[in-house]
């Protein structure tokens, strides 16, 4: 299942503002939750982020997490207005976040999503174009154009 197809555009926003990864994930594990419990979410999310940061470099991060509770696997995009630490191995702060909740038996898709994303985010003129988009629904056009082209 691409990504696109679990991205609806009210899990997309621009000009998030956080003030630290904790509060990133908070409004991530909210925006994922859907009818489930946010609690859930948010617990998939840390667990995956205690063993390693799941920031990718370069600005950007893809926190996702697995769970038995989880029925179906969900999206969300943000941009954040200012940066934050997300432990990245560059040391560069986070503004771009794909997140990913799916559950415990999406090990297969899990891992095609997760390459999907970073093969999508390796591309300097992608992430600029994600930068300079103006609001959400740009946003969602740029992934777009970025995925099926």
């Amino acid at each position: 299942m691409p990504f696109l197809d679990l991205l609806p555009g009210e899990r997309v926003r621009s000009g998030l503002v956080v003030d630290d990864k904790p509060a990133l994930i908070e409004q991530l594990a909210q925006l994922l939750a859907d009818r489930d419990d946010v609690a859930v979410v948010r617990d998939a999310l840390n667990a995956r982020e205690r063993l390693g940061s799941t920031g990718l470099g370069h600005g950007v991060a893809i926190p996702h997490g697995r769970s038995a509770a989880i029925h179906e696997a969900r999206a969300a995009f943000v941009r954040l207005a200012s940066p934050v630490d997300f432990g990245a191995d560059d040391q560069q702060g986070v503004d771009l976040v794909a997140a990913l909740i799916v559950p415990a038996h999406f090990t297969d898709q899990h891992l095609k999503l997760l390459a999907e994303l970073a093969e999508l985010f390796s591309s300097n003129t992608l992430t600029d174009e994600l930068r300079a988009a103006s609001d959400a629904p740009l946003l969602l056009d740029v992934l777009k154009r970025g995925l099926r082209g």
